[in-house]
């Protein structure tokens, strides 16, 4: 019997049109559950994120959530199961205010208790709430980008590289949440995230992509008893990312 609230992928490949970016990906992901995906630009990371939300050409393989097949279901309806995905491009509505973009996730109205909840993960969004999109520091608009995708109440995150271009105070304020997010919610966690220190601290297992496939899947601990892995694979372990 399936693991509720058990996101599945077995040997997907995947692509866009008649390009194949993912080959043979296999991966599961529960609930409460945090898993870190690195590797180098171009490997398939988003890509494999976006085929989890039905965003891609799924040309075989199986993705099943709570045992039910993904694979011909459209991804508002993959929203609706739980899955809520940040992409990296953020994509908030810059002409509506924070409290607009937060409404425009709703299926119906914003649920106060929700909203309360963001507020606390996010003060300063609550300080700007009457603020356009195009009015909030790059920071903040990533932190209504995540507060946006909560408001459907995922029960599985994918965090498509949070922290890219954010200035080292405001990485922490994001990850502290983030972290805060998964214990408090429960929710199952898979963070794509070019700071590899970042992602061995919140990760309870790592995997890493190398030309559309994985190469390497295991335990933090397993993966920093081989640096020259890490190095190999990801390029940033001598530049000094790993504690």
């Amino acid at each position: 019997m399936s693991t509720q609230h058990e996101l599945v992928l077995k040997n997907v490949v995947a692509g866009y049109g008649e390009t194949v970016i993912l080959e043979n990906i296999s991966l599961s992901l529960k609930q409460g559950e945090r898993v870190g995906l690195l590797g180098r630009n171009g490997t398939g990371k988003t890509t494999l994120l976006s085929t989890i939300v039905g965003l891609t050409k799924l040309i075989s393989g199986e993705i099943t959530y709570d045992g039910a097949d993904l694979r011909s279901m459209p991804t508002f309806m993959r929203a609706r199961r739980g899955l809520g995905i940040v992409p990296q491009t953020r994509n908030i509505f810059p002409s509506l205010t924070v409290t607009e973009n937060l409404q425009s996730a709703a299926w119906d109205r914003l649920d106060p208790k929700v909203l309360s909840f963001i507020h606390e993960l996010f003060p300063r969004l609550k300080e700007r709430a009457g603020n356009y999109g195009n009015q909030l520091s790059g920071g903040e608009q990533q932190m209504l980008a995540i507060a946006r995708t909560l408001v459907t109440r995922p029960r599985i995150l994918l965090l498509d590289e949070p922290l890219e271009g954010l200035a080292p105070q405001v990485r922490q304020e994001v990850m502290a949440a983030i972290d805060r997010l998964v214990k408090e919610t429960n929710v199952g966690c898979l963070l794509v995230e070019q700071y590899v220190d970042v992602v061995l601290e919140f990760s309870d297992r790592v995997l890493i992509l190398e030309r559309g496939t994985v190469s390497f899947e295991g335990t933090v601990e397993d993966l920093k008893k081989d640096p020259d892995l890490l190095d190999r694979t990801v390029g940033l372990h001598k530049a000094g990312h790993v504690a």
